[in-house]
């Protein structure tokens, strides 16, 4: 959290993202984020739809509780979607996986999401069109963050090293370090 380029702040006990917004500070909850990003999406589908969008599936990390899910069904509400269901990305992800194979007998797959916070797993037994999820885990300290995270350590370090100063205290330029990791990593990723 020490290298985000917002704060969290608590109010009443609860997390609150705090940003600079035109001059003034905001606070939202992290449902509220949720729900504007949620209404983007929805806008973009349906100007691409040419039609109005109600419905969704929405997925989440496989490591989310009940009340995690629930927050995010709360926001599809608050973005005007009729939430039909929360399902575990692995598990989404195994479903378009199955979707396009054709073939006949009973198939075990894992589903491996390394993603930008987290990394989860789901085992399914997919047979005849029908998906049975066996076993799903996963760990909220391990993603693709990570990575950049201690990418940006390391350089904040050298320089401090190299320099003497504390690039931690300026904003701007932490945010633009993280941003030219994350580019450098997207470009070595595409190399592998």
């Amino acid at each position: 959290m020490k290298h985000w380029p917002f704060e969290v702040v608590s109010d009443g006990g609860k997390p609150k993202i705090k940003v600079a917004y035109k001059g003034e500070d905001k606070t939202f909850f992290p449902e509220e984020v949720s729900s504007m990003v949620l209404t983007k999406m929805k806008e973009t589908a349906e100007a691409y739809l040419g039609k109005t969008v109600q419905n969704a599936v929405i997925t989440v990390p496989a490591y989310f509780n009940d009340s995690q899910r629930q927050a995010t069904k709360d926001a599809g509400t608050i973005s005007g979607l009729n939430v039909l269901r929360i399902i575990n990305e692995p598990t989404a992800a195994a479903i378009a996986y199955g979707l396009h194979k054709k073939g006949s007998g009973e198939r075990n797959v894992l589903i491996f999401d390394l993603g930008g916070g987290t990394f989860d797993v789901s085992i399914l037994t997919i047979e005849d069109g029908i998906f049975e999820v066996k076993s799903t885990a996963g760990d909220t300290h391990l993603g693709g963050e990570d990575f950049d995270n201690r990418m940006v350590n390391h350089f904040v370090q050298e320089f401090k090293r190299k320099y003497k100063k504390d690039l931690t205290t300026n904003k701007r330029a932490l945010r633009r370090l993280r941003t030219a990791c994350e580019r450098y990593i997207k470009s070595y990723r595409g190399n592998i």
